[in-house]
């Protein structure tokens, strides 16, 4: 604030000042008590500004201030700010060392004066106005009366926060969202969230913001106050006081705040299980409050208004995208739709994402498509990175051995992959159903039989991610942990356009099981929210088990490709052995239509032939037949299993 406004501030309350300091002089008292003085509530419809209202008015009638009452605040701010006014409350106290105002003081002095302003439950002490000695054993008519710091700064036109609130409020930078706004879905929500607001009667009546995407969220808090005028400020639901005196002190110190500076509070909620706090806490809030609430946590029961927060759409992704890449967004051509149907960015992690692929310099149009496909990559990461193990994948066609209907199967799914762009976006399917918009795959077959190659080859075909999930990671005794954990990663993986792949589904995705015990039917309720989100998933998910039989068939239903993955016949195997070793290794003699004889899977073949180069290695010579004999040994010893002469004929 310039010089010029305070200049305006102070001589709006020069009359004020004046009109208190010539009740000093006069020391006239005013015995009479008038009738108590209900106390008038601060809602986000009193706070609205006047831009013509002086701050000392604004008070009054934010806070329900008597003339005497407004008298007594404008008396202690005369003590704070003037020189005179020490002396003349010496003066009235017929003692030069008692320099401050007190209620004794002003009851004496003051015209209309009531004793119920000196009541807890009444503006000047119950919000705070005014700060009596702690620990005083002064009567209350004789303690010295001090304006709260804050309140003497606003009355003076000085921005600022109250200090007990400035660790814990944060001001939130205020961003409009011209995307959105074409959005009618967006603009409804807000506008059900601004009357409500505005509205408020009763107090812990909230607006939750709901929604897979954290920035989504703060995006709506942040529309919603730009709409309403209301400052944006957060506050972490975990840095709340579980004593009940800290809390009240708290929720009245910023219902003040929010009434004075007319703002609004987003509370994130973050993973606390514990609302029990923040429930008790927004039941003192008189003040315009939201509850940034993620999908599936428990801040989605507290009382308030909800409010789903839509997802970008895809015809919006892509406005995003062309609105932040400009001209450079005509060189991606066709890679611009794979890029907003894969990954399903809000507008920061657009912005984002455009923002450096606008700063990594490149040579020609191709590197343009390339290095934004690699950017999307390696952004999409940041929400997967903790919640699954990325694979590097490597393997080619050339290196997976099947028969030819299941090597069929899994280019038909390369194709589905490959053009979804086109199929969803361009031909109206994503629009016309509102499910199955994902792609699934079961991969079946015994162990080391090419699953998780396979699962590789895809991802590395459409050059996306893959994610292994951990199942043990995923699975919690505690009731409702795990369909958490999997929302998570769910969700994770829709924003990342990353393939999911989950190893021995069985364990997670087994038959539901005839009810028991309360075991029982938690186990099934799992379930049940798997094969909701499994309709509902937008991604890719790879399957894989060696017990097809114990997966539960509703899941199989809403599987797309089901690849059953045979053993390898001794064709095969010889076809496997010639693809193991790679172009560097030194091999002697090797004859592949004896090594197809191991009745092994081609997982167990590539054990048996790294063994094998480890042998030679330590012999220095290059891999022969010995350190292959020698290899299969160790792993049918693995096996518990004996290597019959039959299928080492001829070797040596």
């Amino acid at each position: 604030m310039n010089a010029a406004t305070c200049d305006v501030v102070r001589e709006s309350l020069s009359d004020a000042l004046e009109r208190v300091y010539q009740r000093l002089l006069a020391a006239a008292p005013q015995p009479a008590a008038a009738a108590p003085m209900p106390i008038s509530p601060v809602s986000a419809t009193t706070s609205v500004t006047n831009g013509n209202e002086q701050p000392l008015d604004r008070v009054q009638s934010l806070f329900g201030l008597s003339r005497f009452e407004c008298d007594v605040l404008v008396l202690c701010l005369g003590a704070a700010i003037e020189a005179r006014f020490p002396g003349a409350c010496a003066a009235v106290h017929g003692n030069s060392q008692a320099t401050w105002p007190t209620f004794g003081l002003a009851l004496a002095v003051l015209e209309q004066p009531h004793w119920s302003a000196t009541s807890r439950a009444h503006p000047l002490r119950y919000w705070n106005l005014l700060e009596l000695p702690q620990g005083n054993n002064t009567s209350l008519l004789h303690a010295p009366l001090h304006i709260d710091e804050r309140v003497l700064h606003y009355l003076l036109g000085v921005p600022t926060i109250d200090a007990s609130l400035e660790s814990l409020m944060r001001p939130l930078a205020s961003t409009t969202s011209p995307l959105r706004s074409l959005n009618p879905r967006w603009n409804a929500m807000l506008e059900e969230g601004l009357r409500h607001w505005l509205g408020q009667a009763e107090r812990g009546r909230a607006v939750l913001f709901c929604g897979a995407r954290s920035a989504s969220r703060e995006a709506g808090f942040l529309e919603l106050c730009r709409r309403g005028g209301f400052r944006p400020y957060q506050l972490d639901a975990m840095d709340l006081s579980a004593a009940p005196d800290q809390r009240q002190q708290l929720a009245r110190r910023w219902t003040r705040e929010s009434a004075l500076q007319h703002a609004a509070l987003l509370i994130r909620t973050g993973d606390s299980d514990s609302m029990q706090n923040l429930a008790s806490w927004m039941e003192l809030l008189q003040a315009p409050v939201a509850i940034d609430a993620a999908g599936g946590s428990s801040a989605e029961q507290l009382p308030g208004l909800r409010l789903d927060v839509p997802e970008l759409s895809a015809d919006e992704r892509k406005r995003a995208w062309i609105g932040q890449l400009g001209d450079a967004s005509k060189q991606l051509n066709g890679t611009l739709d794979r890029i907003v149907e894969y990954f399903h960015f809000d507008e920061a992690s657009i912005q984002s994402a455009a923002t450096t692929a606008l700063e990594t310099p490149v040579s020609d149009e191709s590197d343009v498509n390339a290095i934004t496909w690699r950017i999307c990559r390696q952004h999409g990461r940041r929400s997967l990175e903790k919640l699954a193990r990325r694979i590097e994948p490597r393997a080619t066609w050339s290196e997976l051995v099947l028969p030819p209907a299941q090597t069929e199967t899994l280019q038909q799914i390369a194709i589905h992959m490959r053009q979804r762009a086109v199929v969803n976006q361009q031909w109206g399917f994503a629009e016309r159903y509102s499910r199955g918009h994902g792609l699934s795959a079961l991969f079946s077959g015994t162990s080391g039989t090419g699953k998780t190659m396979a699962a590789e080859i895809l991802a590395r075909e459409l050059n996306l991610d893959l994610y292994q999930i951990d199942l043990a990671s995923m699975v919690s005794k505690y009731i409702g942990e795990t369909e958490k954990n999997l929302r998570r990663v769910f969700d994770a993986a829709e924003e990342s356009g990353s393939v999911l792949l989950f190893d021995e589904c069985d364990a997670l995705f087994g038959k539901r099981s005839e009810v028991r015990d309360s075991h029982d039917r938690y186990a099934n309720l799992e379930i049940a929210y798997l094969l909701q989100r499994m309709d509902s998933y937008r991604g890719v998910a790879i399957l894989t088990t060696n017990m097809r039989h114990a997966m539960d068939a509703a899941f199989v239903r809403r599987i797309r490709f089901i690849v059953q993955f045979p053993f390898p016949d001794a064709p095969s195997r010889a076809r496997i052995w010639q693809s193991i070793f790679p172009q560097l290794a030194p091999l002697d003699g090797l004859d592949f239509e004896q090594l197809s004889q191991l009745n092994v899977s081609g997982g167990m073949i590539r054990n048996i032939a790294t063994h094998a180069a480890f042998l030679a290695a330590e012999h220095g010579t290059s891999i022969d037949v010995r350190h292959i004999l020698a290899a299969s040994q160790i792993e049918y010893s693995k096996m518990e299993k004996p290597l019959t002469s039959a299928e080492t004929r001829g070797w040596i």
